[in-house]
């Protein structure tokens, strides 16, 4: 028999084994995560080393312990991304991230087994990547930033309650052929009809903004909707100087382009966004199978206003937008 004290050694033994035991286990199995988008990666760039990295963190994942990413972009040049599609398949991760529209439909024609996790603002069932949105089958799930199409016009009658007098608007979208661009358009272009205002749309090649912003102010927009893309989310800084500087009000995708001096955005609130799809990596790594995954969609929408891009701007907020404000930047 053991006595009390040999007994307590065996026991923390025990326990010590166990619990080194499954570390290792948790260590050994590596969860490999490819990314797939059509932007260069900035160092100010929220998906790696801020939104995914960090809640991938708090799921328990550590990079280059239980954690590796293996990140592919088009250098802004789209037609490379059936290509770049090809190669990461070949590399056999255990997920792949899709960020964007294009990017997913590539990967679509890549692969039916390797699960795919985009994240996109188009509608998933128009543009072919899933049949439902409960039930999206297949290989791919994915994460949205609005609850129903792209917000395209809800944004753009938000700008219009912002200057009710203006009878004319621009609109910037990418030089991208992606179908998810072409719905903010069609979009924007139905809400500029119903609201009886012209809509000026201007494409950008990635970087090229002086000569598109000299374009827009030819028109002399009464204000200016960004599109949703990540060349812009990337490039926000550069965007919001060239709005202020052509005394546009505009109104943006994400919060962090109100946040580093953009006037407006209005769409899913972006740190639950990336939990989210973080947490569908998770689970996909862990054995979970994209067809059970329902398309994730957010049901609040946040609407952020930079109050001092306003007062530069000579821009009062109306009442029915600042009774509907989430976020203020000061």
């Amino acid at each position: 028999m053991l006595d009390r004290r040999a007994f307590t050694r065996v026991a923390f033994g025990t326990l010590l084994a166990w619990s080194c035991g499954a570390r290792a286990q948790s260590r050994g199995k590596i969860c490999h995560v490819g990314i797939l988008r059509a932007s260069t990666r900035m160092p100010s760039d929220p998906i790696l080393g801020n939104w995914l990295g960090d809640f991938m963190r708090d799921l328990g994942y550590i990079e280059g312990q239980n954690l590796r990413f293996e990140e592919m972009h088009a250098d802004d040049n789209v037609q490379r991304i059936p290509g770049l599609a090809r190669d990461m398949v070949q590399l056999q991760p255990d997920v792949i991230v899709a960020i964007g529209t294009s990017p997913t439909l590539a990967l679509k024609d890549e692969t039916t087994t390797i699960p795919v996790v985009f994240l996109t603002n188009a509608d998933p069932i128009e543009v072919g990547l899933v049949p439902s949105l409960a039930r999206p089958g297949g290989n791919i799930t994915g994460v949205l930033i609005a609850p129903d199409g792209t917000l395209a016009g809800k944004k753009l009658e938000m700008l219009r309650e912002l200057v009710p007098q203006a009878t004319r608007f621009a609109l910037l979208v990418p030089d991208d052929p992606g179908v998810g661009l072409k719905l903010q358009v069609q979009e924007a272009e139905k809400a500029a009809s119903t609201l009886g205002v012209e809509l000026k749309v201007v494409a950008v090649r990635a970087g090229d903004y002086d000569d598109a912003f000299e374009a827009i102010s030819a028109a002399r927009p009464g204000g200016l909707l960004v599109g949703g893309h990540v060349f812009f989310l990337r490039d926000r800084k550069q965007i919001v100087e060239l709005a202020a500087k052509y005394r546009l009000p505009a109104i943006y995708e994400w919060p962090q382009q109100v946040r580093d001096g953009g006037l407006m955005s209005y769409g899913a609130n972006d740190g639950e966004t990336y939990r989210r799809l973080a947490g569908y990596v998770d689970r996909i790594c862990k054995g979970a199978r994209p067809s059970d995954l329902p398309i994730w969609r957010p049901s609040v929408l946040h609407l952020v206003i930079n109050l001092k891009t306003a007062k530069a701007l000579g821009v009062t907020i109306p009442s029915s937008l600042s009774q509907r404000v989430d976020e203020v930047i000061q």
